[in-house]
């Protein structure tokens, strides 16, 4: 066993096959629904959150894990047999769960190294996934750790949604612009780039999507990608029609549900494009 384990947060989107093959260890974030908190690993049934979201009187709201939460997890994989841990978490901007992770870490005593993915979702996943692979191949701390911030400068995240209302609601964009995309039947892709979502492309209705999709694919045709991830909220019809196109850049391609913890801030109908370059 290696003695290196990886650990990360629910925010991540990820095939159970790889978690449980590359043994990585994910702390769940919670949901908050009408005064009632669930964890958000018992929220992933395919559909389940959005329908509850749906339901919901107030938008849900998310909080990180308990610090106690992160000590007992690095406690217990110490007493496994781990000598040093590397927990990679979704970005300090949108939660305070890497400061989470790094008290548990010292409540704890063990020896965790904290690193902030810059990222969710299936880009988490791709920091995650290489630095579990380089663990189990009996890779140096610091070897892992410069990989993995190689694997975070390749990546690119692009989200596209169909509502901004809950990116309001949440305090991630302006009232003003939710009023008025909302109106107008805007369509906004925004792109993760520096800890922020900035606007790259916006128009009326669906086809904004694809368009944009064929010129950025247009735009980095001629680069390497190692793999592709396509996640979505709601119904995947999308995700595969923006997969189909995808398959030209000539690399694997993963189209996965979306968790409670990201649809909670872009409504039904989201999708996200991440890639990872060689």
């Amino acid at each position: 066993m290696s003695k290196i384990r990886i650990v990360t947060d629910s925010s991540i989107t990820i095939e159970p096959e790889l978690v449980e093959k590359y043994n990585i260890t994910i702390v769940p974030l919670s949901v908050m629904m009408d005064g009632v908190i669930y964890s958000d690993s018992d929220l992933r049934e395919e559909g389940r959150f959005l329908e509850m979201m749906k339901n919901s009187k107030e938008l849900p709201k998310t909080s990180q894990p308990p610090v106690g939460l992160f000590a007992e997890t690095f406690e217990k994989l110490i007493k496994d047999g781990a000598e040093q841990i590397i927990a990679i978490h979704l970005m300090h901007t949108l939660s305070g769960t890497c400061e989470a992770s790094r008290q548990g870490a010292i409540l704890s005593g063990a020896d965790v190294t904290v690193i902030d993915s810059g990222f969710i979702d299936q880009c988490l996943k791709f920091q995650v996934v290489e630095a579990a692979k380089l663990a189990q191949a009996g890779a140096s701390l610091e070897d892992i750790v410069a990989h993995v911030e190689e694997v975070k400068s390749k990546s690119e995240l692009h989200i596209g949604v169909s509502t901004l209302e809950n990116l309001v609601k949440g305090g991630r964009i302006g009232h003003v612009t939710g009023l008025l995309s909302s109106l107008l039947n805007i369509r906004v892709i925004m792109e993760l780039k520096d800890y922020q979502l900035n606007t790259v492309a916006k128009g009326r209705g669906a086809k904004t999507f694809t368009r944009w999709l064929d010129s950025y694919i247009d735009a980095i045709k001629d680069r390497k990608v190692a793999e592709i991830g396509v996640s979505y909220a709601g119904t995947p019809v999308l995700a595969h029609e923006l997969a189909s196109k995808l398959k030209v850049l000539g690399a694997p391609i993963s189209i996965l549900e979306t968790g409670s913890i990201i649809q909670t801030h872009t409504g039904e109908d989201a999708f996200a494009v991440m890639v990872r370059y060689e």
